[in-house]
């Protein structure tokens, strides 16, 4: 034990004598819970037993501890909520021991409810009370009341105001207190100094250890081991970790020493392996009651392990009527985080987007668990993947871009690599494809944001079947049979037919000569590279419709006539779309094939 059996033997030599103030000795200079909360209680027994009122108050006070919701057992939290709903009725509502008990009351209310208007209120009159014990203590609940996203800079402000506060009280505790919890905002603000304030923690345990500050300070030592990819190391020290837990006396020791596991496993992709232990945990009695991460990540596992009924339902209870319904702790982001990767497995568009709506104004935070105790990465990554998952991919990409970025700026090398393999599962970006639906006699082609309606005709039913089966060759005989029912005539007309006749090669010849003189006179403009590209479209079709001398080519078979036919109208289709809408027309004329096999192509 670090404060050393001989401390200990003259905490208890003193019971007799003086049992309040050996208690307030384990407490506010060792840090060492379990020893002040069984003085604390011999101390009240004696106090009651004398019917000293103020001492009764004090030993309540202390058996409450250095954190909110320290009592997470039945029997131990009632014996304390009596205790100081019976003393305030005992003592002078209007001094200062009434102060001190109002805000511990309030603060263990409103922790359980996941609120902070109580405690806020009972600090601003401890603040009027001038008395800097209750000052600092009312500073020190209202922070671990405050713990939520949303309460970052009033988390600070407190924290800093605890740190002048505490020079003043004469008790080692409160000074330590403020630095923890100054060092605790940092890291969960994912501060690039955060390691200065842990620093300035340690120097100041250096000289006499604290057993509950020094706990916290190695629980997020272990956090910063997962996050630099150490994770046999962090393995042993979360061991190690979760002994001192124990032996400082903190309720939170086998939840952040699950914590610790969970983070190492996930990264390691072997979180599967804790599914007995989380089977455990989800219902471990001195889970805080407004921790519900071990719940998402329960989730998590059973969908990983296919049983997506346990995982839906592990959802399910955690969403309740509304997500939004979640109380805001200091798990809440990492819960968040472990409900976006469950909608992911399990394919939850409408949770995933729930989640994402939510997460948004968190952004830029790290996704951390308690005090720091746990990181499991930028929330831009939980982002990204919710909003793949509701099949937005630009702004999912935008998201995980960002996510790696943060993560190797908090130094979270495996979140880092998590993130750019989430960005690898989205593969390249799929070109946006032209859609065309038939109204009545028309067609309405969608491209975007673009929509054209043209009237119906060969070539649109031609261009439907193609935008229809993107990226695949159709032969163009199989487009025309399904317009002109070929397949009925075929063999039946072996008669040659000439591919144009006189007249509409000298149509041909006319408007080639008329484009020719148009490129010339509008050079360097869009109507003259229009007027080359329809050139060399009729060129084309001269060239492939004339034979030897000149003489006008004559169709060979089906699939000759099928190819000119099918082509022309299509092109004739495209033209109509370009009136209306030159962008949509260009995409097509760019992407639609013709031939012998045709295809559209968006990519």
């Amino acid at each position: 034990m670090t404060s050393g059996s001989g401390a200990h033997g003259c905490v208890e030599a003193d019971i007799e004598g003086n049992p309040v103030t050996a208690a307030l000795h384990a407490l506010h200079t060792e840090g060492d819970l379990n020893t002040a909360r069984r003085l604390f209680d011999v101390a009240y027994a004696h106090a009651e037993a004398a019917w000293d009122v103020p001492a009764m108050a004090e030993a309540t006070l202390g058996f409450a501890g250095v954190w909110v919701h320290e009592h997470r057992v039945g029997a131990a939290a009632a014996v304390l909520e009596q205790r100081l709903t019976r003393l305030l009725g005992l003592v002078d509502p209007e001094g200062t021991l009434a102060v001190r008990l109002r805000a511990r009351l309030a603060a263990e209310r409103d922790y359980r409810e996941g609120r902070s208007d109580a405690i806020l209120a009972a600090l601003e009159e401890a603040r009027a009370d001038g008395d800097p014990i209750a000052h600092a203590e009312a500073l020190s609940l209202a922070h671990h009341c405050l713990l939520g996203p949303e309460q970052r800079q009033l988390r600070q402000e407190i924290a800093t105001e605890l740190l002048g506060v505490s020079t003043g009280t004469g008790r080692r505790g409160d000074l330590v207190m403020a630095l923890l919890w100054c060092t605790a905002d940092r890291f969960l603000d994912g501060d690039r100094h955060a390691e200065r304030r842990l620093s300035e923690l340690r120097g100041a345990l250096a000289d006499r250890p604290h057993l509950a500050a020094g706990y916290v300070a190695d629980a997020i030592d272990v956090m910063r081991d997962i996050r630099a990819g150490r994770f046999t190391e962090a393995e042993a020290a979360a061991q190690a970790c979760f002994e001192r837990g124990n032996e400082a006396g903190d309720a939170d020791a086998a939840g952040w020493y699950g914590a610790h596991l969970v983070a190492i496993r996930w990264y390691q992709g072997r979180l599967p392996e804790l599914r007995p232990m989380l089977d455990k945990l989800v219902h471990w009695p001195t889970l805080s009651v407004v921790d519900n991460a071990y719940f998402a990540v329960h989730a998590v596992t059973a969908a990983l392990a296919g049983e997506t009924r346990t995982a839906a339902g592990a959802l399910a209870r955690l969403r309740g009527p509304a997500l939004k319904e979640l109380p805001r702790s200091g798990s809440w982001l990492v819960t968040m985080h472990g409900i976006v990767e469950a909608a992911r497995l399990l394919g939850d568009a409408d949770l995933a987007e729930e989640a994402y709506e939510l997460l948004r104004p968190h952004a830029e935070r790290p996704a951390m668990v308690s005090l720091g105790i746990a990181c499991f990465g930028s929330v831009h990554h939980a982002l990204g993947v919710a909003a793949a998952v509701s099949g937005r991919r630009d702004l999912a990409v935008e998201h995980l871009t960002r996510a790696v970025a943060h993560n190797r700026a908090l130094g979270h090398w495996p979140a880092a690599e998590e993130s750019r393999k989430a960005l690898e599962r989205l593969g390249p970006e799929q070109p946006e494809r032209a859609v065309c639906v038939r109204e009545r006699q028309h067609w309405r082609l969608t491209w975007g944001e673009r929509t054209v309606v043209v009237e119906n005709s060969v070539g649109m039913l031609h261009l439907a079947v193609l935008l229809a089966n993107a990226a695949t060759e159709i032969p163009a005989v199989e487009l025309a049979m399904g317009v002109t029912g070929l397949a009925a005539a075929a063999g039946a007309r072996t008669t040659p037919q000439a591919v144009l006749d006189q007249e509409a090669m000298r149509r041909y010849r006319h408007r080639v000569a008329e484009l020719r003189t148009e490129m010339e006179s509008a050079a360097g403009t869009r109507r003259a590279e229009a007027a080359r590209e329809e050139s060399e479209a009729l060129l084309a079709e001269l060239a492939g419709s004339v034979g030897i001398g000149g003489r006008s080519r004559r169709f060979v078979d089906n699939a000759e006539r099928a190819r000119v036919a099918v082509g022309k109208a299509i092109r004739r289709a495209i033209a109509r779309v370009e009136e209306s809408d030159p962008s949509l027309g260009r995409h097509l004329r760019e992407t639609v094939h013709t031939g012998r096999q045709c295809s559209y192509r968006p990519a």
